[in-house]
């Protein structure tokens, strides 16, 4: 590999204007000025979770996000995506239009219900094949280069890139060695299947897109990637979804808490994600019983929403948590809620006096920068990519490890000055602006031109 090393933190503040496609079929079409280096089309690979299903939920998570946001943003920039994914219905029709320039592709690939995602390496050789045989459709060159998203669907990517001789690049999202090294009391360590996998799928890789310099750095220490071979492109958020009131964080605090039926004078620390022990929505239950110890007069104010679904191990006691919640004496100030669609769950965080966030390992952490992006500060472990998504001491706090009693001393900073929550997310809507899916698409985009003229510089003449 060359010693080609990308950097876009400097980009956040460029903004594209989006020009729309409406096909995905045919031949090339004009490309816009200083884009002939781009792909005119990029096959996007989700093998275990469809950018279609609802966040939150079962294997649906951050990563569903990215893949819609990316692929919409890459559209708008005349960069066709195909993405890939498995077929969990029959009912399912072959392909679906996400967005314009945007194609949900359905793959037959073992039992439609009922598939762990650890039963899914099974079942590659056969989503590779339906990959392979939407391809033999078209004409040769359909695809430019072929961009795969966590570990599994790197395994098929690169078969898929070698046959039609086309880049690969590829996002980890996750990393065994990384979730092996941080794991959550009673978590399940992930399988030396997936580290083998994942280490094949390094050395395969033309690049590798991580979304901080601390993953960059995950990568080259853990799976000896090339110094050239990583890019760093930040995620994005949507801004125009989650965002502050226009009245202002706190008149849209207040209406908020009014439409989801909340107390308006209630300290309300949120919690949003997928219910497994790799998130510790636990921490929180825990460091909320710790604050109502040493200030029961706070119960009567007290809310606490957990929005999401059971996921990964967390399958294995849906109910854990409320069980939790009742001994530990607090299920009277406990709210369950299952997981929202976007506009719902930009209300649950302009409602919130704080996100708190307490989780072992994240790459990135879109919810928290989505809270940010609504104008509510995080509580956050000081872990991964929440380094950079939460500014400390400015748009949330970073708490080092994950001991209850800490994440109790940091919420009562928030019991004790309500008008923190307004300051703070005032701070928090300016510093998640810096984070916006047409940046991210642009430096994408950068990184797909480059890995094509790098792979036109190999040809032969």
């Amino acid at each position: 590999m060359s010693q080609f090393v990308i950097r876009f933190e400097g980009l956040h503040n460029r903004t594209l204007s989006p020009t729309h496609s409406s096909t995905l079929v045919g031949p090339p079409r004009s490309r816009p000025p200083g884009a002939h280096s781009r792909p005119r089309r990029v096959a996007m690979l989700s093998v275990h979770t469809s950018p279609l299903h609802q966040p939150g939920t079962g294997d649906a998570g951050g990563m569903n996000v990215y893949i819609v946001e990316l692929a919409k943003r890459l559209a708008a920039i005349d960069i066709e995506v195909e993405i890939f994914t498995r077929a969990t219905s029959a009912a399912l029709p072959p392909s679906v239009e996400l967005a314009p320039g945007v194609l949900v592709r359905h793959v037959d690939a073992g039992p439609y219900e009922g598939l762990a995602k650890e039963d899914l390496p099974a079942q590659l050789c056969a989503f590779t094949h339906g990959v392979t045989q939407a391809w033999a459709d078209h004409h040769p060159g359909h695809y430019d280069l072929v961009h795969s998203h966590y570990w599994l669907s790197g395994r098929v990517g690169r078969l898929a890139a070698e046959r039609w001789g086309v880049p690969l690049v590829h996002a980890m999202h996750t990393m065994a060695k990384v979730k092996n090294a941080n794991l959550a009391d009673g978590d399940t360590p992930e399988p030396a299947a997936r580290v083998l996998g994942e280490t094949q799928v390094v050395r395969a890789a033309d690049r590798l897109i991580a979304n901080t310099e601390k993953e960059a750095e995950e990568l080259l220490r853990h799976y000896d990637a090339d110094t050239g071979q990583v890019a760093v492109v930040h995620p994005g958020v949507d801004l125009e979804r989650f965002r502050p009131a226009a009245r202002g964080v706190e008149a849209g605090r207040a209406a908020a808490r009014s439409r989801l039926g909340l107390p308006q004078d209630a300290l309300i620390p949120l919690f949003v994600g997928r219910i497994q022990p790799l998130k510790a929505p636990d921490v929180l239950l825990h460091a909320v019983a710790q604050l109502l110890a040493e200030r029961p007069w706070l119960r009567e104010r007290v809310v606490v929403p957990v929005v999401g679904g059971p996921s990964g191990s967390g399958l294995a006691t849906p109910e854990g948590l409320q069980k939790l919640a009742a001994r530990l004496g607090i299920s009277d100030v406990v709210l369950f809620r299952p997981p929202v669609g976007q506009d719902q769950l930009a209300d649950w965080y302009r409602a919130a006096s704080v996100l708190v966030m307490p989780s072992y390992s994240e790459s990135f952490g879109l919810v928290a920068v989505e809270a940010q992006a609504c104008g509510t500060p995080v509580i956050a472990a000081e872990v991964g990519g929440l380094l950079v998504a939460v500014k400390d001491g400015v748009s949330g706090v970073l708490v080092p490890g994950h001991d209850p009693v800490d994440y109790a001393e940091a919420l009562s900073g928030f019991a004790d000055d309500p008008a923190r929550s307004t300051r703070m997310g005032e701070a928090a809507a300016q510093h998640a602006r810096s984070f916006g899916w047409d940046t991210a698409a642009a430096t994408t985009a950068n990184v797909y031109a480059a890995v094509l003229q790098e792979r036109r510089l190999r040809a032969p003449a």
